[in-house]
């Protein structure tokens, strides 16, 4: 099946490449200036839910970046559909993936709710934290269902290049999340002051709306509607071996990745909480200004997968550099910006004097790695596109092992200061882009089929 007068394959100019970049740029950068909202919110609090929502806050993404190796899978192959112009089959492969994704989702809640506690009583050296996190989790996980079925949506309006709609539905979750975030953490608009544990159901609310709001855009888009996605509701076993096969590697290579965060931030957690506050910043900032790099690595794994899908195989290779030119001149004005204004940066988060004297040496690493990001994660997501997730896998296993090595030796043996252990995401980067780097340039997936 083909639609009449349209093609879902893509160019390959600069053009078509921002056109799909800059609105992932924005879905990815509203949840999180969600975040950073949150973090401001709560800071105003005291330092200690500043520094537990580190903890709480890399805990759920464990959880969602589970969703999101689920996403990348499926969006790779519904770009290979899209390039083969094969229709039918993203509506097929769709459904399925939104049926792995509400398993999926039961099972991360029952973990939740009675495995995590043990967990995080026992890392964590301060009672009242640990008791703090747990509850704060039992109510944030109850969105996790919401939040898959999100990313889903990503998977699709990536894959058929139809990428515009994401702003829609995370401009509707920014402006829930910002009201619901100042009504009930601190008790305006006639709702109740929850503290900490308001932020939790802030954040779900507006992940409900912004689905609502996707789902409304799935239902009246002509191009969406045409791939039939509701008619597609039974159960297909090779469609789901075929979404497993390809997304389980980089679910579990997401997973152990930020694993190894999670485990970072505990032995942060045991030089104190400023310490902990400070590590949850650069959290922040790291992610919002990476949005853009993560957004060019979505790109790159749909038009690697498309360009393939048309048998433009000779033309992946230009592709990746272009992206690279883009992806790595944002972070370079990003590093420039967050160098020459770091109290700027710091000082939204309300901490004194203290806290940005301590933060300042961290943020420069901290930046310095978003420079080797801005590749690294190019050349990744290019192998992702061309269907070898098991290469991701090892290259992603690999990374962490040194990472932890290194992470435990800096702060737990050796108890130098939390600016060495941030250097960590240097080894991290540079570890994940040389294999990759090394692979598509061998030529190895050229052969690949998926």
């Amino acid at each position: 099946m083909s639609l009449p007068g349209s093609s879902l394959q893509v160019q390959l100019s600069g053009r078509q490449i921002l056109a799909i970049a800059f609105p992932i740029a924005l879905s990815i950068l509203v949840p999180q200036f969600n975040f950073i909202i949150n973090n401001i919110f709560l800071g105003v609090l005291g330092q200690r839910e500043l520094a537990v929502a580190g903890i709480t806050g890399v805990y759920y993404l464990i959880f969602a970046v589970l969703g999101q190796g689920l996403n990348n899978g499926l969006q790779a192959l519904i770009s290979r559909r899209a390039g083969e112009n094969k229709l039918d089959d993203i509506g097929v492969l769709f459904a399925q993936g939104v049926r792995i994704s509400i398993l999926l989702s039961i099972v991360g809640i029952l973990i939740t709710w009675f495995v995590a506690p043990v967990i995080i009583r026992a890392a964590l050296s301060d009672p009242e934290s640990a008791n703090m996190a747990i509850r704060f989790l039992h109510i944030r996980i109850l969105g996790l269902p919401f939040l898959y079925l999100y990313q889903m949506r990503n998977a699709l309006l990536v894959g058929i290049n139809q990428s515009k709609f994401l702003i829609i539905g995370t401009s509707t979750e920014a402006v829930v999340n910002i009201v619901l975030d100042y009504g009930l953490i601190y008790g305006h608009f006639g709702l109740p002051a929850m503290g900490f544990n308001g932020a939790a159901i802030a954040s779900i609310v507006s992940e409900v709306a912004g689905l609502l709001v996707i789902f409304l855009i799935i239902t009246k888009n002509s191009v969406i509607r045409s791939l039939q996605l509701f008619k597609h509701t039974k159960f297909h076993l090779t469609n789901t071996k075929l979404i497993l096969r390809q997304s389980s590697p980089l679910m579990l290579q997401f997973a152990i990745s930020i694993i190894s965060w999670e485990f970072f931030y505990i032995l942060i957690e045991h030089d104190g909480t400023l310490a902990l506050a400070v590590s949850n910043t650069m959290r922040n900032l790291f992610g919002f200004f990476g949005c853009f790099t993560w957004a060019f690595a979505a790109t790159t794994n749909s038009m690697v997968s498309n360009v393939i899908g048309q048998g433009l195989i000779e033309e992946v290779m230009p592709l990746i550099k272009r992206i690279i030119f883009f992806s790595l001149g944002m972070s370079i004005i990003v590093f420039c910006l967050l160098n020459l204004f770091p109290t700027a940066f710091l000082s939204i988060y309300g901490q004194g004097p203290e806290f940005i004297a301590a933060a300042i040496p961290v943020l420069r690493v901290v930046s310095a790695a978003m420079l080797l990001m801005s590749v690294g994660v190019v050349w990744m997501n290019a192998v992702t596109g061309t269907g070898n997730s098991n290469m991701n896998l090892i290259t992603e296993s690999t990374a962490i092992v040194l990472y932890c090595v290194y992470t435990y030796l800096v702060l737990e043996v050796w108890n130098l200061p939390i600016t060495v252990g941030w250097a960590s995401e240097w080894l991290y980067w540079m570890t994940l882009f040389l294999p990759s780097y090394w692979y598509m340039r061998s030529g190895r997936w050229k052969q690949r089929k998926i």
